[in-house]
């Protein structure tokens, strides 16, 4: 194929890969009955006038499959973060005892796992919508090529391409969304 050709091939690729980075990146906020120290990963502390990330003023861990536990840097700052982790709207409660901050994740009813699931599948078509816009933007691209003379054996090569490499990627997609399904259903 000519170098014009696999370069689009390859932006497309990048793309692809970009949007299961995303869906991946956005799954990790979905929390599935476990504490994990990605769930206050959208939470901004008011620091000295500024927004700052909760992990950039303080420890986040767990203590167990229950609870998270925020260590703040300084003590000063307890009361900020217990605020904006109520400002977060996650549906958690702080508990302040003083030194740090403790946060009981409660345990999923049946219902709540049926809306996290769709809410995962939801991402999910996202997903694949960002891969068949990149697949439809390249072939666009290299259509176009064609009236600058490459020949039809080859755009057909790279349509070609181009559709086993959408079917490899709605596949990954697939089965990201099968791994966090199966993790939100597990009581």
């Amino acid at each position: 194929m000519s170098e014009e050709v696999l370069l689009y091939i390859e932006d497309a690729k990048d793309k692809m890969t970009k949007a299961i980075a995303h869906l991946e990146n956005e799954l990790v906020k979905v929390r599935a009955g476990k504490a994990n120290p990605n769930m206050l990963h959208g939470v901004v502390v008011d620091y000295y006038g500024s927004k700052t990330p909760l992990s950039q003023v303080s420890n986040i861990n767990t203590t167990d499959a229950r609870t998270l536990v925020v260590q703040p840097w300084e003590k000063t700052m307890i009361d900020p973060i217990e605020k904006a982790i109520f400002a977060a709207n996650l549906g958690l409660t702080p508990i302040n005892n003083g030194d740090m901050i403790r946060i009981n994740v409660p345990a999923l009813t049946e219902e709540r796992r049926h809306s996290l699931v769709k809410t995962v599948k939801h991402e999910g078509e996202n997903a694949k919508v960002s891969i068949r816009n990149a697949r439809r933007e390249a072939l666009e691209e290299i259509k176009n090529l064609q009236k600058e003379g490459i020949p039809e054996d080859e755009i057909k090569k790279a349509e070609e391409e181009m559709q086993k490499m959408t079917d490899n990627y709605s596949k990954k997609v697939d089965d990201v969304l099968h791994r966090k399904e199966t993790e939100i259903m597990i009581v």
